[in-house]
């Protein structure tokens, strides 16, 4: 390790060397990218990833020098990843040149992945709100470029931290929209009522019964199979427990439910929140009498 570190340093040296020299129509930026593209590779291997990150930097500076823009930004990757190691912060800094430089040469859907990218390190860095953002860009620009797969994943992202969030409407809007898209493919006819379990969760949150229902008679006019599955009749019974102010029924339910198809942690933490309310609005009943 120490030996690759050592010859990275050296590749370095001899690459601001020809930075600093002359050079013809830019043959020095070409020689010094050589260079640099060594002495990162022998800074991964030594695994100094601040390092690595660094030089594939001036690399990308390199590139841009001589218009190469396609090479700048696959630099500018790479030193995404390198830094991934040590700094997110500079991992995203370094994937946002990257995205920047696709989108001018009209790589959209190589801009699209790595957008994609930034909104996966905002998520694993807990920040919900910037993750959200990201993976509404990735999801607009897939969907742009034809890639629905993949802008459908980016899009229930956003719906998954948007109810987090508290943005239920926004949520319910784009749970809706999967479903209806989901419904013209035999292949994701499956997940149909998942979607609309998930949007009846975050209608729940509201709180609003006659929203619900309502919302229970448009799913079914939109899925005719969806009435007869237990996601259907779990959003019906707790909309009951709900309009009877009980906790009880309520809590029986979900366990009911829960015993035959485990709630992820997403699932459950959107109906403790509709739990709670339900406890206030009992306890307040309670005050009342």
């Amino acid at each position: 390790m120490a030996d690759q570190l050592a010859k990275g340093e050296e590749f370095e040296k001899k690459a601001e060397k020809k930075l600093n020299g002359w050079g013809l129509f830019g043959s020095k930026y070409e020689d010094a990218a050589d260079l640099f593209d060594k002495a990162a590779n022998c800074y991964k291997l030594a695994k100094a990833w601040d390092k690595a990150g660094s030089i594939y930097t001036k690399l990308a500076s390199c590139y841009l020098k001589v218009e190469s823009k396609h090479e700048a930004a696959q630099a500018s990757v790479d030193a995404a990843n390198a830094y991934k190691k040590t700094s997110i912060k500079e991992a995203i800094s370094c994937m946002e040149v990257a995205v920047n430089l696709f989108c001018d040469i009209g790589r959209l859907s190589m801009a699209a992945r790595y957008l994609k990218e930034i909104a996966e390190l905002y998520e694993s860095d807990q920040n919900i709100e910037l993750a959200l953002r990201y993976y509404e860009k990735a999801a607009d620009f897939f969907q742009n470029e034809e890639v629905t797969t993949s802008a459908n994943q980016c899009k229930q992202k956003v719906a998954q931290f948007a109810a987090q969030l508290e943005q239920y409407d926004k949520a319910i809007e784009i749970y809706e929209e999967i479903a209806r898209h989901s419904l013209k493919s035999n292949l994701l006819k499956y997940g149909v009522k998942g979607h609309l379990l998930n949007a009846g969760l975050c209608q729940l949150c509201k709180g609003d019964i006659v929203a619900i229902t309502n919302a229970l008679d448009k799913y079914q006019d939109l899925d005719p199979t969806f009435s007869g599955t237990r996601e259907c009749r779990l959003l019906a019974d707790i909309a009951g427990a709900i309009d009877e102010e009980d906790v009880t029924k309520f809590t029986d339910v979900v366990k009911e439910f829960d015993s035959m198809t485990p709630l992820d942690p997403w699932k459950t933490t959107l109906l403790l929140r509709v739990k709670e309310k339900l406890k206030a609005k009992e306890l307040e009943e309670d005050d009342l009498t």
